[in-house]
């Protein structure tokens, strides 16, 4: 996996030196890409962190890159850099799902502020992702039974009632609800219900 980089798109090689080195300052590492084409041939669906991208480009613009970077399935946070008369495009963009703009000459502490947001947003969806795949793995290993029973537990019945319902045994019961928590990896319902709780990170 790509390690978290804030990725500056910018044509200006002033520009891209200056948020490189600023970055820098702030422990945010970084790289810097000279256009948006360079960019986008470099992309892969697993790069993390955020996107630093500048609206005005000489060839593609830093808007027709963040279309391209959409139509991927890009997951990145964008941050758009832009001059004054941008600003009604970078609020288009934010309609789109950017994370943020802002305005040329921006406060460098400014800057890395949203950049540090940005690329901490990423790593909650990634964890976010990681800890539902997690989720899913584990209920895979779940036999049909042992979710029958898994679901009578979270409504807070009793072995007795779970096993009359089911018209099993209460030690098969046990058994059942013994793997149940074995293979999801918890140690009670309570905890059981806290892990399959909607909305959970």
């Amino acid at each position: 996996m790509n390690p978290p980089l804030a990725h500056i798109v910018d044509d200006d090689e002033a520009i891209r030196d200056a948020l490189t080195w600023l970055l820098r300052t702030r422990n945010v590492a970084s790289r810097a890409w000279s256009s948006a084409e360079e960019f986008l041939a470099a992309w892969q669906p697993d790069f993390h962190g955020c996107v630093v991208l500048d609206i005005r480009m000489r060839e593609m613009s830093g808007l027709e890159c963040f279309d391209v970077l959409l139509e991927r399935g890009n997951n990145m946070p964008v941050i758009f850099l832009t001059g004054h008369g941008d600003v009604p495009m970078a609020v288009g963009a934010l309609k789109k799902g950017a994370f943020d703009f802002l305005e040329k000459p921006f406060d460098d502490n400014a800057l890395v502020d949203v950049v540090i947001r940005a690329m901490e947003s990423d790593a909650r969806r990634m964890a976010s992702q990681e800890a539902q795949a997690t989720m899913s793995s584990r209920l895979a290993q779940l036999t049909p039974r042992e979710i029958e029973v898994m679901h009578l537990v979270l409504t807070g019945k009793f072995n007795k009632v779970i096993a009359d319902e089911l018209n099993i045994s209460m030690r098969t019961v046990e058994v059942h609800r013994s793997r149940v928590f074995e293979k999801m990896g918890v140690r009670s319902a309570v905890e059981l219900a806290q892990l399959l709780a909607p909305g959970r990170d």
